[in-house]
């Protein structure tokens, strides 16, 4: 019988016995009715004993590795923190160095210097985990610098040559003018729009098609120097330069526009150039940043509106207090100067003439200077300034020499030149030259006016006092008095800052070692002639050519003087282009922003037509006759006057 047959029998004899009422029956009644929830006290039993234990548990689930020694109410140590054993490298020094030296961009670099005479250094990071390696060759100094990982070997960082001690050499798009100008479509769209509006489609293979290609042919160079290949960058923008030398010159010698004009109406021409300049300036705004050059303008400015002048009283490092926090790198900008201001380091910026800072004094006066190297809104008026002065001063000389049309093309071409807005949206001070020479030029036959323009020009930027023999004695030989006259009254106004100082005599001197002696002494790689500086082989060392070069174009800068006899505007146009390019030509430290130093006469010289624009071309000891400003432009070669020389 199973088990449930013999309890159903129990429970009938225990009915039996039991009658109701009595106290069994009663008993066992109740002892039935408890039976259900026997699965229910057993569930509840065990969830109190889940519940007792759970905090325990989840207390010692959820308690973190203690980071200091913990005691109890009664001050006894009960835990103590536990100590990681600090990383250690999986790469031994000579095999981070090895890797370093196996990676092909710097075997490739190495394999110019012998194995003789070179050191390294190598330092692991336990906080990163990498490894920075540095190599040592001589006279050379470090010739590469990178940075290996240690947990795998791989080669994170590698700068070799220039790249190690210029961080622009890098390779880095944006860092110049910002993101928007370097991008490979706003460039392109620019140069289309001067192609299309300045060329002669008629006839596509013209020398005046020739003259726009070359104006733009340092894109190039510009497309390697944003990625870092210097030694490609360099040698592709000396075509340009070579070539408006060449062309100015023959221009200059023989007094003739060339061939060929821009197809596009005259209200086509000034629309686009105002749309342009609009754009120009929204560029500048949003899309744009402000490099060194722009802050000491600022800095600069500040200084002499403070009272003192700039040279030698620009913020620098490591005063007594910091005032900022470290970058990236780990360097800190922001320090406490004498006059007590909390300003960004710029420690070299003072290099410049005088109008260099002068001329940003408005902007100062107008938006302020918190002291740091910020958004510089300073910065941005006077470079915007400047460029719409530019293309003003352009628009009138045209208008002067050639009539309407001759002025909406040089604005055009300042407007569409993707130079020019380069040299805009860096916010640099590299507009503020060729803006005096630009007014300057219009007005030529004011001898002092062009003598005060003249020297603003050239106490902003000191390339352009190259041109000052050239100027002084236009339309002939004989140097003019007035324009002297101008030139020493502009000199004066502009280094009355001087007088700022205590000393005077000391501060000229303290002018003369910041901007001239830094200059000259300056080492770059930005050109060919520093080059033998890496004591690389397959570099050349070009130094005696250099100076060769620069002794011919000083002999050349007084030799336009005197010759031609007589000299027309478009001669002197065509002069002032070769002697600015021909210095870009044979300087040491050159960047893509000086272009536009040139960029205008070059305009005037290339885009002028072979038209009878007889005030471009006189040769008058007065004031031009009138020009036939309405007659339009042809392709037809006309009589003009013969330089005498």
């Amino acid at each position: 019988m199973n088990s449930s047959a013999i309890r159903a029998t129990e429970d009938a004899a225990a009915r039996r016995t039991a009658r109701p009422g009595s106290p069994c029956f009663v008993a066992f009644g109740a002892l039935s009715s408890l039976r259900p929830v026997r699965g229910l006290l057993a569930a509840a039993l065990a969830a109190l004993a889940v519940a007792a234990l759970a905090p325990s548990a989840f207390a010692s689930g959820t308690t973190s590795t203690p980071t200091a020694p913990v005691f109890d109410d009664t001050g006894h140590l009960v835990k103590t923190p536990l100590v990681p054993q600090p990383k250690r490298s999986s790469l031994t020094l000579k095999q981070a160095l090895a890797n370093f030296e196996r990676y092909p961009k710097v075997a490739a670099w190495l394999s110019r210097y012998p194995h003789a005479g070179r050191s390294h250094e190598a330092t692991y990071d336990k906080k990163t985990g990498e490894w920075t390696v540095k190599i040592w060759w001589k006279n050379a100094g470090e010739i590469a610098q990178g940075i290996v990982v240690d947990e795998t070997g791989e080669v994170k960082e590698a700068w070799t040559g220039p790249q190690v001690a210029w961080g622009m050499a890098r390779g880095s798009p944006g860092a110049f003018g910002g993101t928007a100008i370097n991008n490979p479509w706003v460039w392109g769209a620019f140069c289309v729009v001067f192609l299309v509006g300045l060329g002669d489609w008629r006839r596509p293979f013209s020398l005046r098609n020739l003259d726009l290609l070359f104006l733009l042919s340092p894109t190039a160079s510009l497309w390697y120097f944003n990625h870092g290949d210097v030694f490609t960058a360099v040698p592709l923008f000396y075509p340009l330069l070579a070539w408006v030398v060449l062309r100015g010159t023959w221009i200059g010698l023989r007094n003739r526009g060339t061939p060929g004009a821009p197809r596009w109406p005259v209200w086509v021409l000034l629309g686009a150039t105002i749309f342009l300049a609009g754009f120009r300036v929204g560029l500048n705004v949003e899309r744009s940043n402000v490099i060194d050059v722009g802050y000491s303008g600022v800095v600069g400015a500040q200084r002499i509106v403070a009272g003192s002048a700039p040279w030698g009283n620009f913020p620098i490092e490591h005063t007594k207090k910091a005032c900022g926090t470290a970058d990236a790198s780990g360097e800190i900008r922001e320090w406490i100067q004498t006059n007590g201001r909390c300003e960004s380091a710029n420690p070299e910026g003072d290099t410049y003439g005088p109008a260099a800072y002068e001329s940003y004094i408005p902007g100062y006066l107008a938006m302020g200077w918190s002291g740091k190297w910020d958004d510089l809104p300073a910065a941005h008026f006077t470079a915007i300034a400047f460029d719409l002065l530019t293309m003003l001063g352009l628009f009138l000389v045209g208008l002067r020499f050639g009539g309407q049309r001759l002025g909406a093309v040089l604005a055009f071409a300042w407007a569409a030149y993707p130079f020019t807005q380069y040299v805009s949206n860096s916010n640099t001070n590299d507009a503020l030259m060729p803006c005096f020479l630009v007014w300057g030029f219009w007005l030529v036959s004011r001898p002092a006016a062009r003598g005060a323009l003249a020297a603003l020009s050239g106490w902003t930027k000191f390339a352009s006092l190259l041109v000052a023999p050239l100027w002084l004695t236009y339309p002939g030989r004989r140097p003019s008095w007035r324009f002297a006259l101008g030139f020493a009254v502009a000199t004066l106004v502009a280094f009355s800052v001087l007088l700022l100082e205590p000393d005077p005599f000391h501060e000229a001197h303290v002018f003369w070692t910041r901007t001239v002696g830094f200059q000259i002494g300056r080492d770059a790689p930005w050109s060919l002639w520093d080059w033998r500086q890496y004591h690389a082989r397959g570099l050349p060392d070009l130094h005696v050519l250099q100076h060769v070069l620069q002794g011919l174009l000083i002999a050349g800068a007084v030799g336009v003087a005197f010759f031609p006899r007589r000299k027309s505007p478009l001669q002197l146009a065509a002069l002032t282009a070769v002697l600015l390019a021909g210095f870009e030509l044979v300087v040491t430290y050159w960047l893509y922003t000086y272009i536009p130093w040139f960029f205008p006469f070059a305009a005037v010289a290339l885009l002028a037509p072979a038209v009878p624009l007889r005030k471009l071309v006189a040769q008058e000891r007065e004031e031009p006759p009138a020009p036939l400003a309405e007659e339009p432009y042809s392709d037809r070669e006309i009589a003009v006057p013969r330089p005498t020389f």
